[in-house]
């Protein structure tokens, strides 16, 4: 998950910001996922394009994406994670890759209609429950024709009910509570919010056509889950056929740890 604008889940990622890059190299599931939303993102995107990522943590899909031959603009609000961000720009100077403070919540603050796309990756977003003025200032800074991808986590995950078997039902329903579920980092609470693809379509209204939606980690385990793919090879394949084979189906277009949606703003 990316940052957030609210104290504890900015300490807590700050908390997390040394060690964010390690954990993420280690986890097979996580670079899984990092793969399949960046592979959908780029077949909407062109060289010399310019891109805002919000909730960019310390800079891997902002790397990535200017190594592309965009220009990117690269944000986030947790000290932290600013710092390893403007150590990875530092250390790629040949890159278009700029790095700036500031939340997913102050976009109405940049120049109007200045990028062509907008990222945002594993449910930074969730960090917030108004989802409402987050789209608005997407939608504030997206041109006629660019395209939004967002990563977001819905209140439907399989493989958090399946603790339901185990007796944990406060675990397995906790993303249907009001006022959101507590989430933990660096062994720091904050409140997290659980919002539907259905929502991001009615908020950002007609003006905007989905491209594409599909289930991250419906079959497949989520990140979470550390080592399933070495301890067992063979389901997890199996897992992974079964999913890419859902994914994009209603109504499992909106299951999952995650879902990745991608919008254009029409001209």
């Amino acid at each position: 998950m990316g940052t957030a604008s609210t104290s504890p889940a900015l300490e807590a990622f700050s908390q997390q910001a040394p060690v964010f890059d390690a954990i993420d190299r280690e986890n097979a599931l996580i670079g899984r996922m990092r793969a399949i939303v960046r592979n959908a993102a780029r077949r909407h995107m062109q060289p010399g394009e310019r891109l805002l990522e919000l909730n960019a943590g310390t800079g891997i899909d902002s790397l990535f994406f200017s190594e592309q031959g965009l220009q990117v603009l690269a944000t986030d609000a947790a000290p932290g994670m600013l710092a390893q961000l403007e150590a990875r720009r530092n250390a790629h100077p040949e890159l278009r890759l700029a790095v700036q403070e500031r939340s997913f919540l102050d976009l109405d603050t940049l120049p109007a209609e200045g990028f062509d796309h907008v990222f945002s990756n594993f449910g930074g977003i969730n960090c917030t429950p108004d989802l409402e003025r987050v789209l608005a200032g997407v939608d504030h800074v997206l041109r006629p024709g660019g395209t939004c991808a967002l990563v977001i986590m819905p209140r439907f995950s399989p493989w958090e009910l399946l603790a339901a078997l185990k007796g944990h039902f406060r675990l397995a329903f906790r993303r249907w509570r009001r006022g959101g579920a507590p989430a933990q980092v660096e062994g720091v609470s904050f409140p997290c919010h659980y919002h539907e693809a259905s929502e991001v379509r009615r908020l950002l209204g007609e003006r905007y056509a989905v491209l594409e939606q599909r289930a991250l980690s419906l079959l497949v385990p989520p990140p979470h889950v550390e080592q399933f793919d070495r301890k067992h090879p063979r389901l997890y394949r199996t897992l992974d056929r079964m999913e890419e084979a859902l994914a994009h189906r209603w109504p499992f277009r909106a299951w999952g740890d995650h879902y990745l949606i991608i919008l254009r703003k029409r001209a």
